[in-house]
């Protein structure tokens, strides 16, 4: 079994969703009392979000950067960073931690194609929305037509994630604003919907919309127990 080396933090409300999860995805697999073999190094989220708000994308790579060499020291076979706007910075990461990074967009891409759908919608930060690093990896690797909310919209999303499901709060207003949302790419002609922020899955899933929601955590996670487990 490979160890894998999780960059968490970025919130970790959604990081330990990423520890049961692949514990979980082990024992399903060996079962027993196998567990997931996983070195963690958790960031102080208050200063990744103080990069991103002042668009120093360098010196949060390099914070992140810093915590892969480390992932390397202790021992991890890859990298799983638990968050999908940093992947803007997976490059500088795997170049200068020199382990293998297992990219969030590739394993959802990889699940969408194998559902059969081509149009999606994607929810997320402002960041992962607007910026071309998610989304073009997702168009030119996978051949997807990605959906993305209006402007309005788009803050409404956002401010949810940051000053709502980072802190662990949960409210049921912020989940009806975004089965609306949800819904209203779904008339644009999305066919699925990419919860593409760790944090998203905490306030709304599957049974909130009429159309396959596609859960980037768990992608990601049962992606990294297959690496784990590969030869």
């Amino acid at each position: 079994m490979k160890t894998i080396g999780l960059i968490g933090g970025m919130s970790w409300e959604s990081t330990q969703l990423y520890y049961q999860q692949l514990n979980e995805g082990i024992k399903e697999h060996l079962g027993g009392l196998h567990s997931a073999k996983v070195i963690l190094y958790s960031v102080d989220f208050a200063e990744i979000e103080h990069y991103q708000m002042n668009n120093q994308w360098d010196l949060a790579a390099q914070c992140l950067a810093d915590a892969g060499m480390r992932l390397k020291l202790a021992g991890a076979d890859f990298i799983v960073l638990c968050t999908n706007t940093m992947h803007k910075v997976a490059t500088q990461i795997e170049h200068q931690s020199k382990l293998p990074l297992l990219h969030i967009a590739d394993a959802t891409g990889e699940r969408i194609v194998r559902a059969g759908l081509k149009k999606v919608g994607l929810l997320g930060t402002a960041f992962t929305m607007e910026q071309s690093f998610y989304k073009d990896r997702l168009i030119e690797k996978f051949n997807l037509d990605i959906f993305t909310p209006s402007a309005e919209d788009r803050e409404i999303v956002h401010n949810i994630i940051y000053n709502e499901l980072c802190l662990g709060k949960i409210n049921q207003q912020s989940k009806k604003e975004y089965q609306r949302i949800m819904t209203s790419l779904v008339e644009q002609g999305a066919e699925g919907i990419i919860l593409g922020c760790t944090e998203i899955t905490l306030l709304v899933n599957e049974k909130d919309i009429n159309v396959k929601v596609f859960d980037t955590t768990a992608i990601h996670a049962q992606k990294a127990v297959e690496v784990s487990l590969s030869v």
